[in-house]
């Protein structure tokens, strides 16, 4: 009976102690996949970060083209007008001159 007793605890020891072998194992591959995990998040927002500076740079390109367009539009609207001033004084002039 003892025999019996003392091989059913060393059984139970030896599934005991293979039981630690496995959970450390999945332990191991745990902490591997949470690595890898941290890895490819890490990659994505670096991906994110490259994504947002470019769109920031297209952004303010596009902003510096329409200050360009907006100040090109606003210097040909001045000349516009000096030349309808211009005009309008040669037109008060040829009137007057009409009067004489």
């Amino acid at each position: 009976m003892r025999i019996a007793i003392i091989a059913v605890a060393a059984l139970g020891a030896l599934s005991l102690a293979a039981c630690n072998k496995a959970d450390k194992a999945v332990d191991a591959q745990a902490e591997a996949t949470e690595a890898n995990a941290n890895v490819a998040a890490t990659g994505i927002e670096n991906q994110a970060d490259a994504a947002k500076a470019a769109g920031e740079a297209q952004a303010d390109s596009l902003n510096q083209q329409a200050d360009a367009a907006k100040d090109a539009a606003g210097a040909e609207a001045k000349a516009l007008e000096e030349k309808a001033d211009a005009v309008k004084a040669t037109g008060e002039a040829n009137a007057e001159a009409m009067k004489k």
